[in-house]
């Protein structure tokens, strides 16, 4: 088993069954990122510090306009893709088994969790995994202690109330809070952003 392999199969969504070999090569990856995340949180690190760890954490680079305040926590750390204008604060749990990717401009408030994995329901299939993606587009905001569940897409510009947890996909533009999440409105995003933003893109 080898880190292509591993991340193939999570990416198909295939199960991760107790006790197999793909789950024994996923604790192995927990315990690398135990590693890099004590190092990143127990001491000061200046930012393109954070940004050196971050990129060894998640096997590729970080822009040089990502910026964090740890202290961070994932248990896994290697399916996890970020943008550009990034910015994640302190506290935050990624559980990115199933895959996490984060938008270009998206903040990213106090103590979100964003969890990947499910467990099977069954008492004798309780040590299986299921992975699922979370897809974070561009310039989405989500306040302090969030939860997004696997599976989740949230669309761009839409905003996470704090403490909402979010069960399902959430449209562009839109503002939704509560547990489970509910949309609370829309963002009516002028015309000429839109169009400033695909200048950008384009």
């Amino acid at each position: 088993m080898n880190l292509k392999e591993f991340l193939d199969h999570v990416n198909s969504g295939l199960p991760l069954p107790g006790g197999s070999e793909i789950h024994t090569y996923m604790v192995g990856l927990s315990h690398e990122a135990m590693r890099i995340t004590s190092e990143l949180n127990c001491s000061y690190h200046e930012p393109e510090e954070i940004r050196a760890l971050i990129t060894k954490l998640i096997g590729k680079p970080v822009d040089d306009s990502f910026s964090m305040f740890p202290p961070f926590y994932t248990d896994c750390g290697k399916n996890i893709t970020i943008g550009k204008n990034v910015f994640i604060n302190s506290g935050c749990h990624f559980q990115d088994q199933g895959g996490i990717s984060i938008g270009d401009g998206t903040f990213i408030g106090h103590n979100v969790v964003l969890a990947t994995l499910n467990h099977g329901l069954m008492p004798e299939d309780r040590g299986t995994t299921y992975p699922a993606p979370i897809m974070i587009g561009k310039n989405v905001w989500i306040g302090a202690n969030a939860t997004v569940l696997q599976g989740v897409t949230i669309g761009d510009n839409a905003v996470i109330a704090a403490g909402a947890v979010v069960t399902k996909d959430v449209l562009e533009n839109t503002i939704v809070g509560g547990v489970p999440a509910k949309v609370i409105k829309k963002i009516d995003v002028p015309q000429e952003s839109k169009r400033m933003q695909t200048n950008l893109e384009g």
